[in-house]
C-alpha cells in the first residue's frame, strides 16, 4: 500500500512538474521594427486582457475590423474572452460563486469574446499589472488573426451575444470552450503565442504567469535593440 502511494505521489508530482515547465513558441516573428504596433496585456489580478489601438485592427479588414469599427467613440480597444455567462455578469462576485463553479467544472461552456472601446491608448501606470509590447507588423497580424479565430462567424457574419452594463461593450459569440484546463488567461497566452512569444499554457491558471512572459518578452527584445 505504502509503495503504490509513493507511486502514485510520484507520479503526480511528475504531471504538475510537466505542466509548471511546458512552453510553446509561436512562430519566428520579430517583435519590434520600425513599424511596430504597441499591445499591451493587462491584469486585475485574476483575468488577463489585451489593449491596444484600433486603426491597425480596422486597417487590416475583415470581421474583427467591422466590429471594432462599430464600436464607439475612441482610438483604443480592450479585448478579453471568457466564460459566457460569468465573464458578462456584472454582479457583485459573492453572488455570483455557484455559477462560477458551473464555468470551472460544467464541461463545454460556451465562451464570448470582449471588445471595450476607451479613448486612447493610456500610458503603463502599474508596471505589476501591465506589461507593454510592441509587435512587427507579421506579428500583429499573427495576434489579429489568432483573436478573430476566436468568433463565431455561422454565414460569416459574428454574433452578439450580450451588451455590457456601460452599453458600449460588447460580447461576441465564440467558438471556443471555457473550463478549468482553458480560462481566460490560457486563451491571452495562445494570442500572444501566436504572435511568437514563448508562453507557459500550464502555469495560466494564475494572470501573473501571463504577465511573466509577456515581461520575458519585452526584455529580450529590448536587449536584442542594445536599449
Amino acid at each position: 500500500m505504502g509503495g503504490a502511494f509513493r507511486f502514485l505521489v510520484a507520479g503526480l508530482a511528475g504531471v504538475i512538474l510537466g505542466l509548471v515547465s511546458w512552453s510553446e513558441s509561436g512562430p519566428n516573428l520579430p517583435l519590434n521594427g520600425p513599424d511596430a504596433v504597441p499591445v499591451r496585456v493587462d491584469s486585475n489580478g485574476f483575468h488577463t486582457d489585451l489593449v491596444m489601438d484600433r486603426a491597425p485592427l480596422i486597417a487590416r479588414g475583415g470581421p474583427l475590423a467591422d466590429l471594432v469599427a462599430d464600436l464607439g467613440p475612441g482610438e483604443a480597444v480592450r479585448i478579453g474572452w471568457g466564460d459566457a455567462r460569468f465573464y458578462v455578469d456584472q454582479s457583485p462576485i459573492t453572488s455570483r460563486l455557484p455559477d462560477g463553479i458551473r464555468a470551472l467544472f460544467a464541461p463545454d461552456n460556451p465562451s464570448v469574446v470582449m471588445l471595450s472601446p476607451l479613448v486612447r491608448l493610456p500610458p503603463v501606470r502599474d508596471t505589476g499589472r501591465q506589461v507593454q509590447l510592441r509587435l512587427s507588423p507579421d506579428a500583429f497580424e499573427a495576434l489579429a488573426a489568432r483573436i478573430e479565430a476566436s468568433l463565431d462567424l455561422p454565414g460569416g457574419a459574428p454574433r452578439l451575444s450580450a451588451t455590457g452594463t456601460d452599453g458600449r461593450t460588447r460580447f461576441y459569440a465564440s467558438t471556443e470552450t471555457f473550463w478549468i484546463g482553458r480560462m481566460c488567461n490560457r486563451w491571452t497566452a495562445e494570442v500572444l503565442g501566436a504572435a511568437g512569444l514563448t508562453v507557459h499554457p500550464g502555469r495560466t491558471v494564475v494572470a501573473g504567469a501571463v504577465l511573466a512572459d509577456a515581461r520575458n518578452a519585452a526584455a529580450l527584445d529590448t536587449a536584442g535593440r542594445g536599449d
